[in-house]
């Protein structure tokens, strides 16, 4: 299939309904190999994890944005498939945008966590400056993985040996740069309010104790939010099975 014409995804498990799981800003597919075991042992079917535009092996390509990220997805779903999405940060509003009816997605249910609901101006605005800045070109590969892994909250989570740091970077005209399009960066500031109000799905919403991103105070706008004790931004790669153990029993299968 033409490149341009999709995302990059891996596939896995077995018949049944489909699991589709959706990264963060900066982060790429490979963040979620620590819970993929655990599907692999108790989720009764298939999963999808893409690399979502502008991110990891998927091309750049301007514009991005919630809806376009949930169009991309649903490009690649099977319409009869039974589909939960989970999605963390920026990937937990795109699993909500695919829960709205507008992309043909018979989604299920979804698992939002992290998801950032309140944005200051200060904050879009320091976001378009990231954006509108040039691909920074790094000498050697270890310094580039360092500041991928910055950048995606993961450095003090997994070490620059990790899957998820190699795809986190790629080679270039005189060096590395990171494989995250700068672009990506450019914030609406949705309202996620009235995104999750028209969403034809049960949303479960689920922070850390200790996320300063995606707060609990934040995420109550939208539902009721389940607090993960002693957890931070990304509780999946953090502690991956007390994550599915807790999305595990949203879902009934604990």
């Amino acid at each position: 299939m033409d490149q341009l014409a999709t995302i990059h995804a891996e596939r896995g498990g077995r018949d049944g309904p489909l699991m589709v799981l959706l990264h963060g800003m900066g982060c790429n597919a490979a963040v979620w190999d620590g819970l993929l075991p655990l599907l692999a042992a108790e989720w009764p079917g298939g999963w999808l994890v893409p690399d979502l535009r502008g991110h990891g092996r998927s091309p750049h390509r301007a514009p991005y944005g919630l809806g376009i990220h949930a169009a991309d997805v649903a490009h690649i779903i099977d319409p009869e498939d039974e589909i939960t999405v989970v999605g963390h940060s920026m990937g937990g509003g795109v699993a909500v945008a695919l829960a709205n009816d507008l992309f043909g997605v018979p989604v299920r249910r979804v698992i939002a966590f992290g998801y950032k609901v309140d944005w200051s101006d200060n904050e879009v605005a320091r976001a378009a400056k990231i954006a509108a800045t040039p691909p920074r070109v790094f000498d050697n590969r270890a310094a580039a993985v360092d500041r991928a892994l910055q950048v995606a909250g993961l450095a003090e989570l997994v070490e620059p040996s990790a899957r998820v740091a190699d795809l986190s970077v790629t080679a270039t005209e005189g060096g590395y740069k990171l494989s995250t399009d700068p672009r990506v960066n450019v914030i609406s500031a949705p309202d996620s309010v009235t995104l999750a109000g028209a969403a034809r799905a049960p949303l479960h919403l689920f922070t850390g104790e200790h996320d300063a991103v995606g707060t609990a105070a934040g995420m109550a706008k939208l539902g009721e939010v389940t607090v993960l004790p002693g957890l931070g931004h990304s509780p999946h790669v953090e502690a991956p099975e007390a994550f599915w153990q807790a999305i595990a029993c949203a879902l009934e299968f604990a």
